[in-house]
């Protein structure tokens, strides 16, 4: 596959609005590929997409497919799909496309179980900053150039893979970095081991250099000559942190001692790729950090301020509670939305003592993400709020199912100087939204 083959191809994506599906669309669109696609919801993913003249038809229907197109698909969306069904042998996984992509440039791929879409967003910035001009596809808006897919006129690309789906597995880079592994999505691996022989195999297809967070279990799926990295003894300041990598200091806009890591990480790849050192470690003191992480909303009338972030696993909520404690507020309030009922029923316990770090808590029920209640009888929040409370040593815990509760009960809970956190990775930045507006959504 070439570039100039991508403008004799026609694309439709199913599920176009998701900032994985909708980067590679732009990505394709950008390479002269005609496309096409259709999403059953709208967001602000497919408004970028209508914004760059590509053409979306909502909900699903075999005749949004164009004569001939090759048809784009998620793991999500299922075989009896009408608009696969439609294709008969032209489907094509997203992550095929994404390795066809991968194949036109040298490819950075940063997997791991968290840490992904940041550190991936560090590693552009870091390469564009010394004068790279990466591609890239990354899961989430850099927010301060508020863009996640670009086809640059440098010769890296840079990439999250996928473990989620063992999709990562499709790919093959030259420069590839692991974050962390822990088991995360409970319907495609029934054990750690599964997981670690995925990451194994995908390190080891690194054809340049392999880089880890240095810690045992993690260096021991790597090849030999791996490069370590890390960010011992960070500085934590008031929603900033400090670190010293190779000799030179790094100052972050972003708060939180993971924060610190994602940054040696990503400058360790960037020097790999070539970057000056000294460059790209100045160069983060820039990054303004992903939409949807440690993200300020805004304050609520009563004047508590709001963050959102996609924290969906006990690493990543007792790491963004520690963040912004960094902030020094009154109070942290936690609001969490539970993501899938087979990650709830597994994670319960962990999910509710990683919660317990906050001085209040608020737990919603579970955002399904395509799964069903009935396939999971007796899971709920209900199971992550018990769980809470166990941990909260008489900390407030709440058990609020739906968004009018925990918007009645927020606003007349929240007081000036707190700081109300709402994670997940399904809509409840939307009710975070609402109690900056002060308006039910």
């Amino acid at each position: 596959m070439t570039e100039r083959a991508f403008a004799s191809r026609r694309l439709h994506f199913v599920g176009i609005g998701g900032v994985g599906m909708s980067g590679l669309a732009l990505v394709a669109r950008e390479l002269g590929a005609r496309v096409t696609g259709s999403d059953q919801t709208t967001s602000t993913y497919l408004d970028v997409i209508r914004e760059s003249g590509i053409e979306v038809s909502m909900g699903n229907a075999a005749e949004h497919v164009p004569a001939g197109a090759e048809v784009v698909y998620s793991t999500v969306v299922a075989p009896d799909n009408p608009e696969r069904q439609a294709a008969r042998g032209r489907e094509l996984h997203r992550s095929e496309l994404l390795a066809q992509i991968a194949a036109l440039r040298r490819a950075i791929a940063v997997t791991g179980t968290h840490g992904k879409t940041t550190t991936a967003a560090m590693v552009v910035h870091a390469l564009q900053a010394c004068g790279f001009d990466p591609a890239y596809v990354i899961g989430g808006e850099h927010r301060s150039r508020g863009i996640y897919a670009a086809w640059g006129k440098g010769e890296w690309i840079v990439l999250e893979a996928d473990e989620s789906d063992r999709s990562l597995l499709n790919l093959a880079p030259e420069i590839a970095l692991l974050t962390s592994a822990e088991v995360d999505h409970h319907t495609a691996y029934a054990s750690r081991l599964e997981l670690e022989a995925t990451l194994r195999e995908f390190m080891a297809r690194a054809s340049g250099a392999a880089v880890v967070w240095n810690r045992p279990a993690l260096r021991a799926l790597c090849p030999p000559g791996t490069i370590p990295y890390d960010a011992p003894d960070p500085v934590l300041e008031r929603g900033r942190s400090r670190f010293v990598w190779r000799g030179f200091e790094v100052a972050l806009r972003v708060p939180g001692a993971h924060n610190a890591i994602n940054a040696a990480g990503a400058l360790e790849v960037a020097a790999a790729a070539g970057a000056d050192a000294a460059t790209a470690a100045r160069s983060l003191s820039g990054f303004a950090g992903v939409h949807r992480r440690l993200e300020l909303l805004g304050q609520t009338p009563a004047g508590a301020s709001v963050y959102d972030d996609y924290a969906h696993n006990p690493t990543k909520v007792a790491a963004a509670i520690d963040a912004v404690r960094t902030f020094q507020p009154r109070r942290v309030v936690a609001v969490f939305q539970p993501h899938r009922y087979s990650r709830t029923a597994a994670l319960s316990r962990q999910l509710g003592a990683a919660l317990a770090r906050a001085d209040a808590v608020a737990v919603l029920d579970v955002y399904p993400a395509r799964e069903r209640a009935q396939d999971y009888p007796g899971v709920s929040g209900m199971l992550v709020a018990a769980a809470a409370a166990e941990h909260g040593s008489g900390r407030q815990v709440a058990w609020l199912p739906g968004f009018d509760e925990a918007h009645s009960f927020l606003a007349a809970t929240l007081q000036a100087g707190d700081l109300c956190l709402v994670m997940g990775a399904g809509n409840v930045d939307a009710l975070g939204r609402s109690l900056v507006d002060g308006v039910r959504n």
